[in-house]
Parts: structure tokens; C-alpha cells; sequence
């Protein structure tokens, strides 16, 4: 039932008051009508709305691709990357460490192993539960080997001549660059040892 004048007037109120009344109900059933509308605007746009997380989520169910688990398993995978990294390192370290040993006791100058490292690759060498290589006698052989013109041996030895008279047939070398250039590892070996002075 609605608010009338002729309803305010047969209730004995004033002409006055009556105005009064009718502009204020007015004013409170045009609030209302417009929270109605809006309220229906907004629920006009709901289907919409469900519409696009229901498109969403069959999408992310399609792909098998949750957001949160994707930025998880990118944080997961920079993780093992890094300790891989890290790891990589260390077993590097642990390498150069036990192959620096065996190049010291094969007897190589200390002047030496650090330029011998830089040229060696130890990826494929494996190393023990105690550090140490797991083929080390092989290692050991092949070092003295392929570096013998680095070895140092120590033995007794006379008094240290610059110029030392070549013996037998033997050649006298002006400096160990000469004889470290010979292309034969015989005769370069042959020439070290007559020529031991140019080496201390």
C-alpha cells in the first residue's frame, strides 16, 4: 500500500506536514530504487564474471598448469641448478687438490703444477671416498710420462759450473728455452740431464 496525500489528509494532518511527508518518503523510495538498480547491475554481471573463472580454471585444467605450482617448480628448478653449481665446484676443487698430490709425489717442480692444472681436464676422473683418484697408479704413470722435462730429480751434484764442458758427445745449451724447444722427447730428455745446472 502506498503513502497518498488523500491517505495523510483522511488521518488529519496538515496540508504543511503532508508536503513535508510525501518529499521525504519520495526521496527514501528513489534512494531504494537506486540501490535496486545498482544491486541488479551488479548481479547482471555476475554469470559474466563466473564465466571468466570458469573459462580460467578450464584453461589452467587444460594446460595442467597451476599458477602457484609453476612459480614453485621455477623456484625448485633455480634451487638445483644452484646447488648443482655448487656442487660442480667443489668436486672441481676436491679434483685439482688430489692431481696437485699426485703431480708431487710423481717428484714434478712445485714451479710447475699450477701451469700443468690449467692444461689438464679432470672431468672424467673419478675420485674415491677418501679424496684420492680412483685409477691413481695409472694417473701417477702418465704423469711422469707427459711431464718428465718437469720432474726434478734429487741426487747429489757437483759443484754448479755456468758452463759446464758437454760430456761424451753431449751439447752445451745457452738456456733451459733452448732445450725445452727440442721437438724430440729423447734428445730433450738427454739434453736436461747433461745440462741439470740450467734447470735449478
Amino acid at each position: 500500500m502506498s503513502l497518498t496525500r488523500k491517505m495523510l489528509k483522511a488521518m488529519g494532518i496538515e496540508d504543511e506536514k503532508i508536503d513535508q511527508i510525501i518529499d521525504a518518503h519520495t526521496e527514501t523510495v528513489e534512494a531504494l530504487k537506486a540501490d535496486r538498480d545498482k544491486f541488479k547491475e551488479d548481479a547482471d554481471k555476475l554469470p559474466e564474471v563466473q564465466k571468466k573463472l570458469d573459462d580460467a580454471k578450464a584453461a589452467a585444467e587444460k594446460d595442467g598448469k597451476d599458477p602457484f605450482k609453476v612459480k614453485y617448480e621455477a623456484i625448485k628448478e633455480e634451487f638445483a641448478n644452484f646447488k648443482k653449481d655448487i656442487e660442480e665446484k667443489e668436486t672441481k676443487s676436491r679434483k685439482e687438490a688430489a692431481y696437485k698430490a699426485l703431480l708431487k709425489d710423481a717428484g714434478v717442480s712445485e714451479k710447475r703444477i699450477d701451469s700443468i692444472l690449467r692444461v689438464t681436464d679432470l672431468e672424467e676422473a673419478k675420485l674415491d671416498a677418501d679424496g684420492k683418484f680412483e685409477n691413481a697408479s695409472e694417473l701417477k704413470k702418465s704423469i711422469k710420462e707427459e711431464w718428465s722435462d718437469f720432474i726434478v730429480t734429487n741426487g747429489k751434484q757437483g759443484a754448479d759450473t755456468p758452463n759446464p764442458p758437454p760430456s761424451g758427445s753431449g751439447k752445451a745449451y745457452k738456456d733451459r728455452a733452448e732445450i725445452m724447444a727440442i721437438k724430440d722427447t729423447a734428445e730433450r730428455q738427454k739434453a736436461i740431464a747433461e745440462n741439470m745446472n740450467l734447470f735449478r
